[in-house]
C-alpha cells in the first residue's frame, strides 16, 4: 500500500501548493487537473499574507520576474461618504508591506510547474469524477476520465471519456467550487447571509486610481450591491459586480450578462469614470454558487483545501489566501497521517479548526462590514444589514475573532471605522478592549494567586511543527478554540496556576532544580508570558 501515490484533484492554487509541499516530504503524488494550463480564473488580488507562503514554495521570485502589478492596500468607496478612502497594508504588516494583482493564468501556472519540479506528476486534461471508498469507509482510489482523449499516464483514453480507477494511498480534494467531495458526500452549507453571485470581465485602456493608489483594488458599493476595479498588467483591469443573486439573475436574463455588468458599472460613478475611455476585451463570465462551508474537512483517507472546503463572499481578496494557506495545512495532516495513523483524526480536526477560524475571520469581518454601509436605503443593503437586537451578534467571540488578538490581514481597523457597525458591535469590541487596557495598566498580579480564566485550559492535541502535525500541548481560550500551541516549558507553567499559587511561586516552582544560567533565562520569559495570557485575560486571580 505505501507504493501507491497521494492523489491530488485539482491544479489551481490549494492543489499545487499541497502536491509541491507532499512531493517535497518524499510521497509520490498525482494530481489531476481537469484544465490545460494555462486557463483562466478569477481571482487576481492577492494578500500579504500569502507571500511568505509563495517563498516557502520557492515561487516568489519568480512572481515578482512576472512584472504583475504591486498591490500596496485597497481603496474603497463605501458608506455614506462617498469620497474614496484608501488603507495600506505598511501601516499594520512591516515585513511585507505590499502584494500583487496577479494574472491567474500566469500565476496558475507558476504554481503548477513549481509541483511539476517538486517531483508531482501532473496529469492535465484528466477530470476526477468520484472518490472510491471502501467498507470502512475509507478513501482509497479517485476514478476520472480524459476531458481530451489525450494519455500521458499510460491509460488509454477515447473521445467518449471513458473513465478508469486509480489507486490512492491519500485523497486530497483540491477541485475548487466544484467540490467533488462535498457534492458527493453532500457537505456543503451554504451561507444565508450572503446571497449573492457575480458577473465579471476584463478591460483594456481605461485608467487606475492616482500614485500611489494605482495599484489597489478598488471597491465601490452602489445601491443595487458593490463593484471591483483590479489593475493588472498591460493596460488590462478585471471588473466585477457582486449583487443580490435573485436581482442579478433577473437582470441576466434581461440584458445579457454584459448588458447586466455594464448597467452596474454606470451605477458606480468613480469606476464609470475609470472606464469611459477602456474597451471589454474578455468575458462575461458569472459565478452564481456563492459563500458556503462544508460541515467536515477531513475523514478517513481523504481532506478537503481550498475552495473544495469553504468559500466566502470576495471583498477582502480572500480567495487564495485561503487556499494557500489550507494547503499548506492539509500538507501536514496528510504527511502526519500517513507517518502515524493514530494522530490522523486529532490532526484532521486541528486542520479543520484552523481552517474554520482563518475562514470565520474573513466570514465576520465581511458580514460586518456589509452591516455597517449606509449608502442607501435599498433591498441589497437593507437584506444585509445586522440590527442590534440580531441574534447572531453575540456571543462576544465572534468579535474577538473578528477584530482582537488576531494577527492583522491589513484592513481591520481601517475598514471598520468607515462603516456604521451596529452599536452591539462597537459595544462589544469597546469592553473588550477597555479589559484589556486595565489589565495592561494593571499589570501582572503579584501577591494574589492565579488561575486559569473560566473556560479556558490545557489540552493534550496535535500542534503543527514545520512540515506535520505532532502532539502537543494546546491552550483553549475564546480568541483561540482551536487551542494555541504551548511550549513544553509555559504548559509546565500554566498547570501550577492552581488558585493557590502566585506568579512568583509558580515560577520559583518551575526553576526548582534547575542550574543557575538557565534559571536566569527561564524567570524572565516565563513572567512575560504570565503577562501576556494575562492581558489576554486567559489567566486570572
Amino acid at each position: 500500500m505505501t507504493d501507491l501515490p497521494i492523489i491530488v484533484i485539482g491544479g489551481g492554487p490549494a492543489g499545487s501548493c499541497a502536491s509541491a509541499l507532499l512531493a517535497r516530504q518524499g510521497h509520490s503524488v498525482v494530481l489531476l487537473e481537469r484544465e490545460r494550463f494555462p486557463r483562466e480564473h478569477v481571482g487576481e488580488s492577492l494578500l500579504p499574507a500569502s507571500i511568505p507562503i509563495l517563498q516557502n514554495l520557492g515561487v516568489l521570485d519568480e512572481v515578482k520576474r512576472a512584472g504583475f502589478t504591486v498591490k500596496r492596500g485597497a481603496t474603497m468607496i463605501w458608506g455614506a461618504d462617498r469620497e474614496p478612502w484608501s488603507w495600506h497594508f505598511s501601516e499594520t504588516n512591516a515585513s511585507n508591506p505590499t502584494s500583487y494583482q496577479v494574472w491567474r493564468p500566469e500565476f496558475d501556472a507558476i504554481l503548477l510547474n513549481n509541483a511539476r519540479r517538486a517531483g508531482v506528476d501532473v496529469r492535465e486534461g484528466r477530470q476526477a469524477t468520484g472518490v472510491v471508498f471502501d467498507d470502512a469507509g475509507t478513501a482509497v482510489a479517485v476514478r476520472c476520465h480524459s476531458t481530451d482523449g489525450a494519455s500521458t499516464d499510460g491509460v488509454s483514453f477515447n473521445g467518449s471519456g471513458a473513465e478508469t480507477e486509480l489507486p490512492a494511498r491519500y485523497v486530497v480534494d483540491a477541485s475548487g467550487q466544484g467540490g467533488l467531495l462535498s457534492r458527493q458526500l453532500g457537505l456543503r452549507q451554504w451561507d444565508d447571509f450572503f446571497r449573492n453571485l457575480a458577473v465579471y470581465g476584463y478591460y483594456q485602456g481605461g485608467e487606475n486610481l492616482s500614485p500611489p493608489d494605482d495599484g489597489n483594488i478598488l471597491i465601490e458599493s452602489q445601491a443595487g450591491g458593490w463593484l471591483w476595479h483590479i489593475p493588472l498588467r498591460d493596460g488590462w483591469a478585471s471588473v466585477g459586480a457582486v449583487v443580490d443573486a435573485a436581482t442579478g439573475q433577473q437582470g441576466i436574463r434581461e440584458l445579457g450578462p454584459l448588458g447586466f455588468l455594464e448597467s452596474q458599472v454606470a451605477a458606480a460613478p468613480r469606476l464609470a469614470d475609470m472606464l469611459a475611455s477602456a474597451r471589454f476585451v474578455s468575458g462575461p463570465e458569472v459565478l452564481r454558487d456563492w459563500s458556503y462551508r462544508c460541515k467536515s474537512l477531513h475523514g478517513p483517507g481523504y481532506i478537503l483545501a481550498g475552495d473544495a472546503g469553504c468559500f466566502i463572499d470576495p471583498l477582502f481578496s480572500s480567495g487564495v489566501h485561503l487556499a494557500l494557506t489550507s494547503a499548506t495545512l492539509a500538507a501536514a495532516a496528510v504527511t502526519s497521517a500517513l507517518d502515524d495513523p493514530t494522530i490522523a483524526e486529532p490532526a484532521g480536526q486541528v486542520y479543520q479548526q484552523l481552517y474554520y477560524k482563518e475562514y470565520g475571520h474573513f466570514r465576520e469581518l465581511a458580514r460586518l462590514f456589509y452591516s455597517s454601509n449606509r449608502t442607501a436605503d435599498s433591498y441589497f443593503w437593507e437584506a444585509r444589514r445586522l440590527l442590534d437586537n440580531d441574534p447572531s451578534l453575540t456571543p462576544r467571540q465572534s468579535f474577538v475573532q473578528a477584530v482582537a488578538g488576531q494577527p492583522a490581514r491589513g484592513y481591520e481597523r481601517a475598514v471598520l471605522s468607515h462603516g456604521l457597525a451596529p452599536a452591539a458591535f462597537g459595544n462589544s469590541v469597546a469592553a473588550v478592549e477597555s479589559e484589556r487596557q486595565r489589565r495592561q495598566e494593571r499589570g501582572l498580579p503579584q501577591d494574589f494567586p492565579l488561575r486559569l480564566a473560566d473556560g479556558v485550559l490545557l489540552q493534550r492535541q496535535p500542534v503543527l511543527s514545520d512540515d506535520r502535525f505532532v502532539w502537543g500541548v494546546g491552550l483553549v481560550t475564546d480568541g483561540h478554540p482551536e487551542g494555541l500551541p504551548c511550549s513544553a516549558l509555559v504548559a509546565q507553567l500554566l498547570a501550577r496556576l492552581n488558585g493557590r499559587r502566585t506568579a512568583t511561586d509558580a515560577i520559583a516552582d518551575l526553576c526548582n532544580g534547575m542550574d543557575p544560567d538557565a534559571i536566569r533565562q527561564v524567570e524572565p520569559a516565563a513572567r512575560q508570558a504570565l503577562q501576556i495570557l494575562y492581558v489576554d485575560g486567559a489567566i486570572t486571580t
